[in-house]
């Protein structure tokens, strides 16, 4: 399936509002509630949708800690890459992990309670993960544009 521009339109208006009803998707989109139903349907099928949720405040939920970390490996051996993605993958605190190419390895993006609880989260998990050679924390000091889906 190939989008086309009322199929934009729709992933545009379903990234800003995913709450959005039908009727007032249908009336953004220039489409009729039926065919508009249809398409995002086609959408959701094709894989173009991949799920709805909630975006939450994360100082609300008690998360006042944001960090973006670089993790450098000693070693590229299968077994550490491998180890590493699977622990990462399951940490809450972690809420994105790039493989990036340059000095770092990967880039996470971690949010904490507390500069405490980033600690525990360093020091009881992150350094005992084997073939770590550096990580490094920067400090998210202000967020000045969070994107929240894709350009359409």
């Amino acid at each position: 399936m190939e989008l086309e521009k009322q199929d934009r339109r729709l992933l545009a208006e379903l990234q800003k509002n995913g709450r959005i009803s039908n009727q007032e998707l249908a009336e953004a989109a220039g489409m009729s509630p039926s065919a508009c139903w249809r398409r995002v349907r086609a959408l959701e099928q094709a894989g173009y949708i991949t799920g709805y949720m909630a975006v939450l405040d994360a100082q609300a939920c008690g998360m006042g800690f944001h960090a973006i970390v670089n993790v450098q490996l000693a070693r590229h051996d299968a077994r550490y890459v491998e180890e590493f993605i699977k622990a990462i993958s399951v940490r809450p605190e972690v809420l994105d992990c790039f493989a990036t190419a340059g000095e770092s390895d990967y880039h996470l993006r971690v949010r904490c309670a507390d500069l405490e609880a980033y600690n525990a989260f360093l020091e009881d998990f992150l350094f005992r993960l084997p073939g770590l050679q550096h990580v490094r924390t920067n400090m998210v000091m202000r967020e000045i544009k969070h994107a929240r889906g894709v350009p359409i």
